[in-house]
């Protein structure tokens, strides 16, 4: 078990509610990964690269709910900046399961 943290560090995270709207091919990135666009609602839009290739095609990718952390400086991958991390569990063998909302609901919401 890593460090523990305390409820004052979880409090700063801030992991919101977003739908992707668009998703492509990034060939520029070391691993295999897509750009996504994702609508946060009133926080807006944001980008980012994903490592979800075994698992989705781009085109499916479009419209799913997902959760991500918004509030982590952009960081500089390859070509590309992100400005959030989509949030999705992580098998040995490195293949992301997404994490989505049960059901669809607001974009923007945040998690708890």
């Amino acid at each position: 078990m890593n460090d523990q943290i305390t409820w004052t560090d979880f409090e700063k995270v801030e992991i919101r509610t977003g739908t992707i709207i668009a998703a492509e091919a990034f060939p520029q990135a070391r691993k295999p990964a897509y750009k996504l666009t994702i609508d946060f609602g009133e926080l807006g839009t944001k980008r980012t690269s994903a490592q979800l290739t075994k698992l989705y095609q781009s085109d499916e990718l479009v419209g799913k709910q997902v959760v991500a952390v918004v509030n982590f400086p952009p960081k500089q991958i390859a070509t590309f900046m992100s400005e959030c991390l989509v949030l999705g569990a992580v098998a040995d063998d490195g293949t992301v399961t997404l994490l989505q909302t049960e059901r669809p609901i607001q974009n923007g919401l945040r998690i708890a």
